[in-house]
């Protein structure tokens, strides 16, 4: 297999599966994973928890933070598995530009799926109601940034193993 990523970002939309995904391919990487959701502020896990989407004021700590665990794997050398929404190219760029080997793993959804998976989870922060805007939000992975989309209705260890042929085929 070629080198492995220093960080694989799994990005989309709530309920696409990225926790779970996530850690599973981090435990088969052997690398530490990440819920960027757990990252939040407090302030930010109120606001969604009432329906209302965060705004770019909102988001920008919470960036923050999260470039600076990429910079932290990747010049560490430790590597890791980092699952985030990252619906906007420009939080692609800026964790790209935070280490190299940054390699996003786009959880493809439709949004009644997404939707159904929400409103079924019990005990986290966001509603069914805020999938919407997660979608007006979303710009799907370009073919130029470096990674891979699937489909996120896939069982998560088809999903770890297609991957692994894409990293194998050189990313």
């Amino acid at each position: 297999m070629t080198a492995v990523p220093a960080v694989v970002v799994l990005m989309g939309v709530s309920g696409s599966g990225k926790s779970t995904v996530g850690r599973l391919l981090a435990g088969r990487l052997g690398v530490p994973f990440v819920e960027a959701d757990d990252l939040h502020p407090a302030g930010n896990r109120s606001k969604m928890a009432a329906g209302r989407p965060l705004d770019e004021k909102d988001r920008a700590p919470w960036l923050l933070s999260l470039v600076g665990w990429i910079r932290q794997a990747t010049e560490s050398g430790t590597g890791g598995v980092l699952a985030c929404s990252a619906l906007r190219y420009e939080y692609r760029e800026r964790f790209r530009r935070a280490g190299r080997g940054v390699w996003m793993l786009h959880l493809a959804i439709g949004e009644a799926a997404a939707r159904r998976r929400v409103a079924e989870r019990r005990g986290h922060f966001m509603p069914a109601a805020l999938v919407e805007s997660q979608y007006t939000a979303l710009e799907p992975l370009r073919p130029d940034e470096p990674g891979l989309t699937v489909d996120a209705e896939l069982p998560a260890p088809a999903i770890v193993d297609l991957v692994f042929a894409a990293l194998r085929a050189g990313g």
